[in-house]
């Protein structure tokens, strides 16, 4: 119903632990936990379906291990930066670069921009 709040949007609410990524998926397809282990799966899913489904489990891989952020958090973050300051590609780099040499060993953070470009990009 419009207007209406779900109860699998006050789930996620309720819940701090939760991946908001995953969360505004989850809220969009109006699924929850209980009627998405329902779903049986008949068949592989299409390119297009495939490549969703890697990034949102990006969205849930920490991005390093024992991070309680996923690996498409930063990633968003520095997009958002990057469009609001009109910040070049090397700007956008300089930015990771700089991120990736505080991070830990071991860290899932893409290296550039060209490297997230690939991820996000849809095959063809």
């Amino acid at each position: 119903m419009v207007g209406s709040t779900s109860s699998a949007s006050n789930e996620h609410e309720s819940n701090d632990n939760t991946n908001p990524y995953r969360n505004m998926v989850m809220d969009a397809m109006r699924m929850n936990q209980g009627n998405v282990s329902q779903c049986p799966i008949v068949e592989e899913p299409n390119a297009d379906a495939a490549r969703f489904l890697d990034l949102l489990k990006d969205s849930d891989e920490p991005l390093w291990d024992g991070c309680t952020h996923g690996k498409l958090s930063p990633v968003a973050h520095v997009f958002t930066i990057k469009s609001d300051h009109g910040l070049s590609e090397a700007g956008y780099d300089k930015i990771i670069e700089w991120a990736r040499s505080i991070l830990p060993e071991g860290n899932r953070l893409k290296e550039n921009f060209y490297a997230v470009k690939s991820m996000m990009k849809p095959s063809v």
